[in-house]
């Protein structure tokens, strides 16, 4: 009970505390800013643009512009940004300036332990510069042949379940695709494989990847408090505390954290002593060559200076963050690709009739007599299919699996805007003062909206703003924002986003953007060159015993979690069910 006490007054003390703050902020410098109305003495309205915030988002950008004022816990000013010039301050320029807050940082560490999202300053940079050139073009060409028999796998789990007879059945969707996303970037990135296909094998591990980022966003109103209670309390101490606070939710996340340390640092010394013997031993006991991402990062690490070598927590830290990033967001965006195909028959038949061509003219110039549906398409090929690609690119613009990151600013700053917004005072500005410690969410989802950049219908999906009118790819710039072939998709008076793909904000930008976007790419890539060819999707439309037909609906809570409306689903588990059925050679487009 002494502890339940301490840890109490610990946190009666951090409100009192941000109560007084919040009533010095009366003179905040942020005041001129304009915003929506504080909802809630606890919550502000920081809650809106986390809990199915997607319509709420958009409006705000709407309302007030590039930036906007918000209130966070306890009255916490926060500013909203998606104007282009000044995230491009924010995330490339002056980015020693604008770093990732302490509760995310100090939260990522106990659960990944020293990997690249939990790291800030020189240690991150260095982390960078290993990991940069294992995430090169050549390595992911290497990894094609490793995810491409899993996509195979995935496709005759779906075709078992899918009548012969040419007949429909539905199918939930997301626990199969992500499985198959389990085990593509475990075998990627490990060389090992869980079997997470195989749904009559329970796995420990894969459960504790699974249900990681549910666990989390059950405590995400206790995040802020995780930086007072680290610096405060001892690991020991901290235990404790989840001993005695009551609920599941703590114990809960930490018998995930428990089980993927103890399992990574278990393939971690697998690896090591096959890097010592000089081989590896790989998926199913076969030698890979060292071609996976830990083998390369092993490798690169032992052949590294002593000044720019990764101690073994740092090593182990990448184990999990990286198979947590490559898992959710890619598990989600293909769910996403397939439920938008379903409702869009005609750009469903055109992509397979694309990947068709594609095989075809493959298999004919490599003298290949195996089935065009069996052909698989080398790395180059995949990646450069003018309309997949365009779908992909416009899937993850309008959609973007992740839709805000925050910032805390380490020192006072000034940020320029590229478009002025109106203060409190009707004054128009172009610069807003950052004080010391101001916290900003970065809205990659209003960035990807914003119709001065993309478009008046910048909100709608629309794959061909990135073809040309012959369908061939269009490209975007020259690097410094300057349109090249006269067009200007994504630049708008020299100014653009400064996303690391397709200038969009998707997978951010600068130092910390995301170091495996083109495995990504390319994983999504092949499971739709593999199903599609295949198998054809629909929306449900069977009724329930009422009359109710099933109506997907995708919420925004930091991520996207697709799940079924009432009356026909209970509009909280997470689900993508849709019709499927053997291809029919209708399901192409007519010549």
């Amino acid at each position: 009970m002494p502890l339940l006490r301490v840890c109490g007054s610990s946190i009666f003390a951090f409100i009192i505390w941000r109560l007084i703050k919040r009533l010095r902020a009366l003179n905040s410098p942020l005041t001129h800013i304009l915003g929506p109305k504080k909802e809630h003495w606890l919550k502000g309205n920081y809650h809106r643009i986390f809990q199915d915030g997607l319509r709420y988002n958009l409006d705000l950008v709407q309302k007030y512009g590039g930036v906007v004022k918000i209130y966070a816990l306890l009255g916490q000013e926060q500013l909203y940004i998606s104007d282009p010039l000044a995230l491009h301050h924010i995330i490339v320029k002056e980015q020693n300036v604008y770093e990732e807050t302490d509760m995310f940082i100090m939260s990522n560490r106990l659960i990944f332990g020293e990997g690249l999202i939990a790291t800030l300053g020189e240690q991150h940079r260095k982390q960078r510069k290993m990991l940069n050139p294992v995430f090169s073009l050549a390595n992911m060409r290497g990894l094609l042949p490793v995810i491409q028999p899993i996509a195979d796998q995935l496709h005759t789990i779906l075709n078992a379940q899918i009548p012969a007879d040419g007949s429909v059945v539905e199918i939930n969707l997301l626990p199969w695709l992500s499985r198959g996303a389990l085990e593509y970037i475990c075998q990627a990135a490990l060389g090992h494989s869980f079997n997470a296909l195989d749904a009559t094998k329970g796995n420990e591990y894969l459960e504790a990847i699974r249900t990681l980022a549910p666990s989390t966003l059950r405590l995400i109103f206790l995040r802020p408090f995780i930086p007072m209670i680290v610096r405060r309390f001892s690991l020991y101490w901290r235990n404790k505390m989840m001993d005695w606070v009551p609920g599941d939710a703590l114990k809960d996340l930490r018998h995930v954290v428990n089980v993927m340390d103890t399992t990574s640092k278990k393939i971690f010394t697998e690896k090591r002593a096959a890097l010592e013997n000089e081989g590896f031993v790989g998926i199913a006991g076969n030698r890979m060559q060292g071609k996976d991402i830990m083998s390369i990062m092993l490798q690169a690490n032992a052949s590294s200076s002593s000044d720019d070598r990764l101690t073994d927590s740092e090593l182990l830290g990448q184990m999990n963050t990286i198979i947590f990033a490559g898992f959710e967001t890619t598990a989600t965006a293909i769910c996403r690709i397939f439920w938008i195909l379903a409702q869009k028959q005609d750009v469903q038949a055109r992509l397979r009739s694309a990947v068709r061509k594609a095989k075809r003219d493959y298999a004919d110039a490599q003298g290949l007599s195996s089935p065009w549906e069996d052909v698989e398409l080398p790395y180059d090929k995949l990646m450069g299919l003018p309309y997949l690609d365009a779908i992909v690119r416009e899937t993850l613009r309008v959609y973007p699996p992740t839709s805000l990151l925050s910032r805390t600013a380490r020192q006072a700053s000034v940020l320029p805007l590229h478009q002025p917004i109106k203060s409190a005072s009707g004054e128009m500005i172009s610069s807003i003062h950052v004080p010391e410690n101001t916290t900003l969410i970065i809205s990659i989802l209003a960035s990807n909206h914003n119709k001065e950049i993309w478009g008046e219908d910048a909100s709608e999906w629309r794959p061909e703003r990135w073809l040309s009118p012959s369908g061939e790819r269009l490209h975007l710039g020259d690097g410094e924002g300057n349109p090249t072939n006269g067009v200007s998709l994504g630049v708008k008076n020299g100014i653009k986003y400064p996303g690391v793909y397709g200038l969009m904000m998707t997978f951010l930008g600068g130092g910390r953007a995301c170091i495996g976007f083109k495995f990504a790419e390319m994983e999504i890539k092949q499971v739709l060159t593999t199903l599609i060819p295949r198998i054809h999707f629909a929306l449900p439309a069977s009724t329930d015993r009422n009359g109710h037909v099933k109506e997907i609906y995708w919420k925004m809570n930091g991520l996207q979690v697709p799940v079924v409306r009432p009356p026909a689903g209970d509009n909280v588990t997470a689900q993508v069910p849709l019709d499927l059925r053997k291809v029919r050679e209708q399901d192409f487009v007519v010549n």
